[in-house]
Order: C-alpha cells, then sequence, then structure tokens
C-alpha cells in the first residue's frame, strides 16, 4: 500500500475543514491553536494513516495543501 504526508502552509489555511471532510482515512483535524490571521488550520492528526490520495489538495480553495506519495 502507498504511503502519504501531507504538507499544510498553516500560516494560509482559514480552516475551512473542506480537506477534513475530503479524507477518506480521516488523517486530516483543525488543530486546537490558531496561526497568525486568528483561525484554527488544518494538521494531520493521524500521519500514519495517510495514502497519498491528494483529495484534501484537490478541494482546498487556497492552494494551502501539498501531498507527497511514497511507494
Amino acid at each position: 500500500m502507498a504511503k502519504g504526508t501531507v504538507e499544510i502552509d498553516t500560516a494560509r489555511c482559514k480552516g475551512c475543514e473542506l480537506c477534513v471532510v475530503a479524507c477518506p482515512t480521516d488523517v486530516l483535524a483543525l488543530s486546537q491553536t490558531f496561526n497568525s490571521k486568528g483561525y484554527y488550520y488544518a494538521q494531520m492528526a493521524k500521519p500514519d494513516e495517510c495514502i497519498g490520495c491528494a483529495g484534501c489538495g484537490y478541494v482546498c480553495p487556497d492552494a494551502c495543501i501539498t501531498v507527497y506519495k511514497q511507494k
């Protein structure tokens, strides 16, 4: 099975949660802390379960997410 990792630009994330909803393995969640703009930002809550599908990156309206996939 493929393994993935998600890199999120937390300074630009506005916490819309579209990526959280789009993740089929529930890897992403909103943080408990604010970014510099006052938003709860997305983060990897379960990094070991990421499959690198990039669904989160496709739905992010601000292009804050980069997905890397490893074999």
